[in-house]
């Protein structure tokens, strides 16, 4: 796998990480990884779904989580990792009742269905309440005590990050006053703060690395801190650089791989060869394409992280490792020591 960049690192001082990627990148495998990375060495980590497909259920390989905080995991030294699916409904309720103290009367609007009724009609207020509940996760809870150390939240996809993340502006615009207007304050000046940090998840495909690069840009638009790339999926080279510079060129030597395939035992007939051959150039071209795009993800200027493709999937075990790979490339929480830290 190819080393990853050695630009400072993102994860000093942050406490909330906001995992965004194109689809079929592998954002929600990645963000339970960095989870796991960041409950190493006794830490204690939350990591947040937002998007209600059950998606780290089925990384962790537990039933349906409900709408609460639940251990799924212990990482490396004692640390925990916790997952929170959050229910819309249920948080509109939640809030209903921290701010205008309905109690019964919020469950009974749900019975009469009000609550799926707004947060239908109002999409972008089931955005408020996903980015609330991320907000308390962060800030102290119960007794003044914060809960975790790093919360991880598996967002939306990067097409929709940037107004996922900067609704409660919109909505502190609408509210001139209130507690709607001072909640969606706090919650973007920590979405603002050093507190926070906006990670991409990436392959090493136009299109995706194309997105990514757009994204970046837009949540540098909106005052949104930018944190790390994280490049997935990558495939080392099956051939030696001057092999691939041959292979594209079309110029490797015909006879000497057809006499290595006979010393094997294998017939080296035209046909084979020039598969063989095509196979190789192929190859060859998509080392040069993803050389391009990781230069491209490198002149961001921000930390490009990388995971190798897995290819036997992904299971509990293999989330062990990725998180390990995390950490081998810097990822700290907030306030762990940085003695041993490797870029």
């Amino acid at each position: 796998m190819p080393k990853a960049s050695a630009a400072p690192s993102p994860w000093a001082g942050v406490e909330l990480h906001v995992v965004t990627g194109k689809g079929g990148t592998g954002k929600t495998t990645v963000a339970a990884a960095l989870a796991m990375a960041l409950a190493a060495e006794g830490g204690r980590t939350l990591l947040v779904e937002v998007e209600g497909r059950g998606g780290i259920a089925q990384l962790f390989d537990t039933p349906p989580l409900p709408y609460a905080e639940t251990r799924i995991a212990v990482a490396p030294n004692g640390g925990e990792v916790y997952a929170l699916p959050i229910d819309p409904e249920e948080a509109l309720l939640e809030y209903l009742e921290m701010f205008y103290k309905l109690g019964r009367a919020g469950r009974g609007l749900r019975r009469l269905g009000f609550v799926d009724f707004v947060t239908t009609i109002a999409p972008g207020l089931r955005d408020v309440l996903l980015t609330g509940k991320a907000y308390e996760a962060v800030g102290p809870r119960r007794g003044g005590r914060q809960e975790y150390d790093a919360v991880v939240m598996d967002a939306p996809p990067t097409g929709r990050i940037g107004k996922f993340l900067n609704i409660n502006t919109e909505v502190a615009g609408l509210a001139k006053g209130g507690p709607v207007h001072n909640q969606a304050e706090s919650i973007m000046r920590l979405l603002r703060s050093p507190r926070t940090a906006v990670h991409f998840v990436t392959v090493l495909e136009e299109m995706p690395v194309q997105e990514t690069l757009d994204g970046i840009t837009e949540i540098k638009a909106i005052g949104l801190p930018v944190g790390s790339v994280l490049v997935n999926m990558v495939r080392s080279p099956a051939l030696p650089p001057a092999a691939l510079e041959a292979a594209r060129a079309g110029t490797l030597d015909r006879a000497s791989i057809g006499a290595a395939l006979r010393k094997v035992g294998v017939a080296a007939e035209d046909p084979l060869l020039d598969a063989l051959l095509a196979e190789a150039a192929e190859h060859a071209e998509r080392v040069a394409l993803e050389t391009t795009e990781r230069a491209d993800l490198v002149a961001t200027g921000h930390p490009v992280l990388e995971l190798p493709s897995l290819v036997e999937g992904i299971d509990l075990s293999a989330l062990y490792d990725l998180a390990a790979l995390l950490r081998a490339q810097g990822v700290r929480r907030a306030d762990e020591p940085t003695a041993g830290r490797t870029a």
